[in-house]
Order: structure tokens, then C-alpha cells, then sequence
């Protein structure tokens, strides 16, 4: 849109139409750029809603419209970037004030590139220079990951004495008989089951390198690996499981049935171990199970080797886990009720038509008791027992009695007496948090650990499991570390 000197017309008039011109349009442009900032904020506060709904009933619904609202804010902000810089060009302003930006990661390599500076001076052409400092600026670059062929070479030689030939031996392979090196397997599998890139995606990617991975090929990659995998997934799972705290849950997937063309509704098992919370070093780490069901059964199988406290819902399959099989003998399970879940009983009224003073009240109050567990996040579990005892206790006490005040005076059919009860009848597990500092308040760990199965919907590798001994989940994907 700028226009150099010698191109501007020589007579007033036109200057002036071309000034009016420029200042119509970087108007209208501005008009744009405050309707799409209106916009951005308008989404920014939905998307804050949603997270803070994110406990509620219908969690995966949130998080898939929190997805949406994240790609159309990416769409508009990308949108803005490029009308700043339209309108720039049109008045010449600078760009607007930028928030500080937090410092690139100390951790990376870095590449020193030096710029000379002309070796003249550009005043009076004068070549004697000193050093006075210099600036500097980082900017955050990215290396392609990228294929290669690894050649494995075993020289062979003959011994001069009795003819024998002898060589190297050469490494084993992740994939007998097979191209791929364990660095390309490990990248199918993460792009897999981590990133939820199907196997017919990955193969278009790779095209535009110039490789040639057919789906069907990776598949078979992906399924030897699942065997290869096998005594890894044992040894995660045996570290999971001997543990004395474990957070269990579970979710719906649909299970592609082989040759009928249809899909049922399987579950997917999950346990987590995880002492970060109270700041136990010792690795945390996620068991998965399939099961064609529900059946209590199920999870009765899973956990018949641990002992100690599972963190989980109200589900009835996990009910008899928590009984004594002998008198005077306390059960090997005990249970930790999860506040959140009571949290999102509450939730649900507040959503529904009217006004809900008690609901809110509770979430309010329930807040309090989260604000304090934010507080002793990774302490010892002997000072998280101490300030829950001397902060939390008293709080749930008189919630407690307020609930029980409440309840005599509400409808018994009424939602939100429906909501109290759920509390109420499980105090005992709720309460539980209080007097050991190495159990949660709730179990989002687990349903942190459930998440990204509910929200890739990469429900292909579930036909591997169908195929396993007894329905029990595949070693590929039974078992992983979480990320510290």
C-alpha cells in the first residue's frame, strides 16, 4: 500500500485523495482489529468457563469444546497478527506492547550466529573500530526430525591357520527381519498412542519425505512391537501395583468387532501411582486394562495383589474390593472417596434452571478445602496431616452439620437432598484424606490418566486387544510412565 516519493503525483488534490484513501482504509482495518479483539476476549471467557467446568458431568464434552474454542482462538489470533501487520504497513505505527515473554529454556543448544557490522563507519568512513559490548538476540528455532540409514557393516575375516570365518555379531533388531530401526518403531508408537496420529496419517507424512511407509506395513510394526513390549509392561505394572496408594478409574471405548463391520462398547481400566503429591520420589507410573465390560470382576482381577488405599468413585464394582473376607480381619483395600466427584454433583444443579443457594454454597465451601491442598502440594505427608487436621477438619465438620440442616428442611426426591446423600453416606471415605497425609482429596489422578484415551478417539489399537489372551489389554498400550 506505501507508495515511495518519486511515485506521489505532484499536484495537492491527489495527494490528499490518497491520504483519504489510506486513512479509510486503516479505519476500517482498526474496526476490524476491535471486533476481533471483542471476539478474542468473548472466547477467552468462554474457554475460562469451560475450564473451570471441566469437574462437571459431561467432562468430555467440555474438553471437546474447549478444543474448539482453542482452534477458532488460534484462527483469530493468527487473523489479528496478519491485519497488525497490514496496518502498519499503512500508517507506519510500531507494533503494539507485547506482554514479556518468559526467557527460552535454559536446557537447549544453543547456535551462536555473529553478524559483522560494515567495516567502514557509516558517518565519516573512518575503519579504526573498538569493541563497545554487543546485542543479543535468542529466538527459538526447530530442527525437523528427519530419516536415515543406519548401515551396519560386519567386516569378515579368515583365520590363516584353519580357514574359519568369523565376523561380528550383528545387534538384534526391534523387528525380525525388518527394516525399521528401534528410533523409527518408538516414533510410529508414540505418534500412535501419545499424539493420536492414525497409522494412514502417519504414512502421508512420511511421503512428503520422500519414505515410503505403507499403514499396513506400520501395523505389523505396531503389533510386533506390542509382543517386544511385553516384559517392560510386566515390570511397570508389578512397580504400580506394589505400591500402598493407588488411584483406579475407568472409561467407555468403542471396540471394533473383526468382520462384522460394528462397534461395542468395551472399558478401559487405569491405576495410578503417583507420590508427587506428597513428595515421594519414587517414579509415578499408569497401569491400563481392557475389558469386553463393566463386571466388578474386572477390577477384582486387577487389584488382587495390591494392598493399601485405592482413590476411585462411587462405582459398585469396587464395593466388595473394601470388605473383609474374615472377621477381625480389616479388608487388604480401603477405600478413598474423591471429593470431586461430590463436587460435581453440585456442579450439575448450578447448570440447570433457578437458582441453587445450597448448591453454591457447597462449592464454595468444597473450594476452601482445595485451596488448602494447593497449599501443602508436595509437602511431607506428616505436615500435610498436621494442617489438614488444624485447617480442613473443621471446615468438613461443619459442612457436615450444615448438610444434615439442610437435608431435614429440602424435598427427599428433591436433586439436590439426592446430592447431600452421595456425600453423606460416604463420609467415612471421604474423611479418609484427613488423618493420613499420603492420600488425595480426590482422584483426578486417575481421570488425568483416563483423559487423553477419551480424547484421541484412536480407537483402532483396541481391535489388538480383542485378540489378547482372556480380553486383557495389549503390553503396547497397557502400561506407561507419566512424564515427571
Amino acid at each position: 500500500m506505501g507508495q515511495s516519493l518519486s511515485d506521489l503525483p505532484d499536484d495537492v488534490e491527489s495527494l490528499r485523495a490518497i491520504i483519504a484513501a489510506q486513512a479509510e482504509e486503516l479505519a476500517r482495518k482498526s474496526q476490524k482489529l476491535r471486533s476481533r479483539d471483542t471476539l478474542m476476549e468473548k472466547l477467552k471467557a468462554q474457554l475460562a468457563v469451560l475450564r473451570r467446568a471441566r469437574f462437571g458431568a459431561s467432562s468430555e464434552k467440555i474438553e471437546r469444546s474447549i478444543e474448539q474454542l482453542e482452534l477458532a482462538l488460534e484462527d483469530i489470533e493468527a487473523a489479528d497478527a496478519e491485519f497488525e501487520g497490514s496496518v502498519r504497513s499503512v500508517s507506519g505505527s510500531q507494533d503494539k506492547a507485547k506482554p514479556s515473554r518468559r526467557p527460552l529454556p535454559d536446557h537447549l543448544p544453543r547456535q551462536e550466529v555473529v553478524h559483522q557490522a560494515a567495516c567502514t563507519c557509516p558517518v565519516c568512513g573512518g575503519s579504526n573500530f573498538i569493541r563497545n559490548g554487543e546485542t543479543v538476540t535468542e529466538v527459538l528455532d526447530y530442527v525437523p526430525a528427519s530419516f536415515r540409514v543406519v548401515r551396519h557393516v560386519q567386516p569378515r575375516f579368515t583365520c590363516k591357520g584353519c580357514d574359519t570365518d568369523t565376523k561380528a555379531t550383528m545387534p538384534s533388531l526391534p523387528i525380525e527381519r525388518g527394516k525399521p530401526g528401534p528410533g523409527l518403531v518408538a516414533h510410529v508408537l508414540t505418534a500412535k498412542y501419545c499424539d493420536h496420529l492414525p497409522l494412514y496419517r502417519q504414512s502421508e507424512i512420511y511421503a512428503r519425505e520422500g519414505v515410503d511407509l505403507s499403514r499396513s506395513t506400520m501395523a505389523d510394526w505396531v503389533g510386533k512391537a506390542g509382543a517386544l513390549l511385553e516384559p517392560l509392561v510386566a515390570r511397570l505394572r508389578a512397580h504400580v501395583f506394589v505400591g500402598s496408594r493407588l488411584h483406579g478409574d475407568d472409561t467407555p471405548v468403542p471396540v471394533l468387532e473383526p468382520g462384522k463391520g460394528k462397534t461395542k462398547t468395551g472399558r478401559l481400566w487405569s491405576y495410578v501411582r503417583d507420590g508427587r503429591p506428597w513428595g515421594d520420589d519414587t517414579p509415578p507410573a499408569v497401569s491400563y486394562f481392557y475389558s469386553p465390560d463393566r463386571k466388578g470382576e474386572h477390577p477384582k482381577a486387577h487389584l488382587a495383589s495390591f494392598v493399601g488405599t485405592l482413590h476411585a468413585d462411587g462405582y459398585a464394582g469396587f464395593r466388595d474390593l473394601y470388605e473383609a473376607t474374615q472377621p477381625n480381619i480389616p479388608a487388604a483395600i480401603q477405600e478413598a472417596a474423591c471429593w470431586a466427584h461430590v463436587r460435581r454433583k453440585f456442579f450439575d444443579l448450578t447448570t440447570s434452571p433457578g437458582t441453587h443457594p445450597i448448591a453454591e454454597e457447597t462449592l464454595a465451601r468444597i473450594g476452601e478445602l482445595y485451596d488448602i491442598e494447593k497449599a501443602i502440594r508436595g509437602a511431607p505427608p506428616d505436615r500435610r496431616k498436621t494442617i489438614r487436621q488444624s485447617q480442613a477438619k473443621s471446615k468438613i465438620e461443619a459442612l457436615r452439620r450444615w448438610w444434615d440442616k439442610m437435608l431435614a428442611e429440602l424435598p427427599r426426591s428433591s436433586n439436590t437432598a439426592e446430592a447431600i446423600r452421595y456425600a453423606i453416606t460416604r463420609r467415612t471415605a471421604l474423611c479418609r484424606f484427613l488423618d493420613d497425609g499420603t492420600i488425595e482429596i480426590d482422584n483426578n489422578a486417575a481421570e488425568r490418566a483416563i483423559r487423553p484415551i477419551a480424547l484421541g478417539r484412536n480407537y483402532a489399537k483396541l481391535r489388538i486387544m480383542r485378540r489378547c489372551r482372556g480380553g486383557t489389554s495389549t503390553a503396547a498400550v497397557s502400561a506407561t510412565m507419566i512424564s515427571t
